[in-house]
């Protein structure tokens, strides 16, 4: 039998920034110096979608060009390099109108795309479940909808072809018309999903079980501190956007609780509005969970503008009010003075109180769970005394499962115990048995 190999073809990009020199920007920082970091991860965006980056351009403006971002004379030299390169796709770090785009691509003679566009193309590459895909069509068909003009026959697919158009109607109309019908029934799946969800959501709150969610910038590691903790085999990878799809597993802390861990999509730059709105199944995870763990590479050095991103999304989603506990992440990669520095209190984020983890060699997890323990504020542990009789092998049973027992003797065919429990079981326990707080 014959074995055939197939290699996916790797699409050649030239990536384009644009710096202006009057932005505002933190004081010593060189101007253009976010623009370039920018660009930088562009270019993990650009090989997280599967292409193959042949090179970059940045340049430094006055101000933005309104027709082609970048200004004639610089359209030219993009052209050329791209030519060089072998690049049939030019990748602009930022979002372009539709006209810009236009403009840019009879300048270019090339295929133009901006920021937003390749971040769609990663999450339909990412999405698994039925509601991230559909999520994902919808996010396209809103971003291509003002895009149509000029597209000729490349959107013949959309459509049959006789039958299909009205008495004198152009196929710029009949393509937005299908548009707007096929995002309507989108919509209306993606309510019935929520509904669905929704459902799910209330039985799981008709147990007192607090959701913990774990948000953060894209690869500091959240999927890999969520496998570390809940011993779950959710996909890690360094690509940006690998999880899309909400996840969330059953943990159980120290004092015996048990709370579910949620894994949530990874946060960028400049995300787009619309992109936040399309993924509102992982984000909802965020917005109903008690507890916020924000993970932060530690070992990044632009950690702290990074997690200044992910705080302007925490405002936008209206849970920067929400307990929330700071996790720095990849302790493993500091050298030994860093850690030392870390260990002795000398470091900024020591004294906000975070906790500093490795979620790859296991280091510092038990303190994490603990902080969680005494963070979580959904079903409390409170401390109790109840006397319990020997016959009663069940509720012995499920003080040992549920709390932890800090003191048990023997008493005329009762058992005194005095444990730390949840509120929920602690309750329990008042309605059928002497109980008093500790």
């Amino acid at each position: 039998m014959k074995t055939v190999h197939t290699t996916e073809t790797r699409e050649r990009v030239l990536l384009v920034g644009v710096g202006r020199k009057k932005a505002p920007r933190l004081p010593g920082v060189p101007a253009g110096e976010a623009e370039r970091e920018s660009l930088s991860e562009l270019e993990e965006l650009a090989r997280s979608a599967g292409a193959e980056v042949a090179g970059s351009i940045f340049q430094m403006r006055e101000a933005v060009d309104p027709a082609t971002v970048i200004g004639r004379g610089k359209l030219e030299e993009v052209k050329i390099e791209a030519q060089m390169r072998r690049a049939p796709v030019v990748v602009f770090d930022g979002s372009l109108t539709p006209g810009q785009q236009r403009n840019i691509e009879r300048g270019t003679d090339c295929r133009v795309i901006d920021r937003t566009q390749l971040i769609l193309d990663i999450f339909a590459r990412h999405a698994r479940s039925r509601e991230g895909q559909l999520q994902v069509e919808l996010a396209q068909l809103n971003y291509l909808m003002p895009r149509l003009a000029g597209r000729g026959t490349e959107l013949s697919r959309l459509g049959g072809g006789i039958g299909t158009r009205g008495p004198g109607e152009q196929k710029l109309e009949t393509d937005r018309r299908r548009i707007r019908d096929r995002i309507r029934k989108i919509a209306q799946s993606l309510e019935t999903l929520r509904r669905q969800r929704g459902l799910r959501r209330q039985m799981r709150q008709a147990v007192p079980l607090g959701t913990v969610a774990l948000v953060g910038y894209t690869n500091t590691g959240k999927s890999t501190l969520f496998n570390a903790l809940s011993r779950a085999a959710v996909l890690v990878s360094p690509k940006m956007f690998a999880t899309l799809d909400p996840t969330a597993r059953a943990v159980r802390l120290p004092s015996n609780r048990r709370v579910l861990l949620s894994d949530t999509v990874g946060f960028i730059r400049d995300l787009p509005r619309g992109l936040l709105a399309a993924f509102r199944a992982t984000l909802e995870e965020v917005q109903e969970a008690a507890l916020v763990l924000h993970v932060s590479d530690i070992s990044d050095p632009h950690h702290a503008e990074q997690d200044a991103e992910v705080e302007k999304v925490l405002v936008e989603l209206g849970v920067d009010g929400r307990p929330r506990l700071h996790v720095f992440n990849k302790i493993d990669r500091l050298t030994p003075e860093e850690l030392a520095a870390l260990n002795h209190g000398e470091g900024a984020e020591k004294k906000n109180g975070g906790v500093f983890v490795s979620a790859l060699a296991g280091t510092g997890l038990e303190q994490l769970l603990r902080r969680i323990d005494l963070a979580m504020p959904v079903d409390p542990i409170v401390r109790l005394q109840l006397r319990v009789p020997l016959s009663d092998g069940r509720t012995l049973a499920l003080v040992h499962a549920l709390g932890r027992v800090l003191r048990s003797e023997v008493r005329d065919s009762q058992m005194a115990i005095e444990a730390e429990l949840p509120e929920s079981v602690a309750r329990r326990l008042k309605l059928h048995h002497t109980a008093t707080p500790a």
